[in-house]
């Protein structure tokens, strides 16, 4: 289901959603048809929704305290995130809401990444073209989510989607609608380390005058 601009619903996920051209994609359109479609499921096209930019800071925080489990679903570009979604965690997650001194409202939740690469996984080594693993363009997204008091899952990420075939991009699709569908019931759950503690001194990010 979509998420409304003025009124939460309880869900089990809150999927944000961000590709600046959704006719142009061959999986994350239809990863976002999956979200759609599974159950207890919110959906926001944060390109349908803010083609302007203008981001309705309440309306997004209220739909972020209505779910357990926060979706990342992007393409990856120049190894980090679209712009839009940068500017929905620049204005959205904001000091004293978010994360700070005492207690903040996502504490506890669970965030997951949903990516996909135009290069293959070999093209992400130390020998390939871009220098690096994958996990090593990840810690932004991992602390990120531990400021917030947040646990960070393991991404699913399908590498080389401009080429993947129709067999693997179904395979995929398949895997994230039974993630979503089984959240929190995934196996690897009680495996997973719990988030460490990120306290900001008041003193780093003193209030506006």
């Amino acid at each position: 289901m979509d998420e409304s601009a003025t009124e939460p619903v309880r869900a089990r996920a809150y999927v944000l959603a961000a590709h600046p051209h959704w006719r142009e994609s061959r999986v994350n359109r239809r990863l976002l048809e999956a979200a759609r479609a599974a159950p207890g499921v919110v959906v926001r096209d944060l390109y349908g929704s803010y083609p302007d930019f203008d981001i309705d800071v309440a309306a997004e925080q209220r739909a972020v305290e209505a779910a357990p489990l926060i979706v990342l679903q992007h393409p990856i570009q120049w190894y980090s995130m679209p712009p839009l979604m940068k500017l929905w965690l620049d204005e959205v997650l904001t000091y004293g809401w978010a994360y700070g001194h005492g207690p903040t409202a996502l504490q506890g939740k669970d965030v997951w990444l949903v990516a996909t690469t135009g290069g293959s996984e070999g093209s992400y080594h130390p020998q390939g073209y871009n220098r690096y693993f994958f996990d090593a363009f990840l810690p932004p997204y991992e602390q990120t989510a531990a400021l917030c008091g947040m646990r960070f899952l393991p991404p699913l990420v399908l590498h080389g989607a401009h080429r993947a075939s129709e067999a693997a991009i179904a395979e995929h699709v398949q895997v994230y609608a039974e993630r979503l569908r089984s959240y929190p019931d995934w196996p690897e759950m009680d495996e997973l380390e719990p988030c460490p503690a990120c306290v900001v001194p008041p003193l780093d990010r003193p209030l506006p005058t």
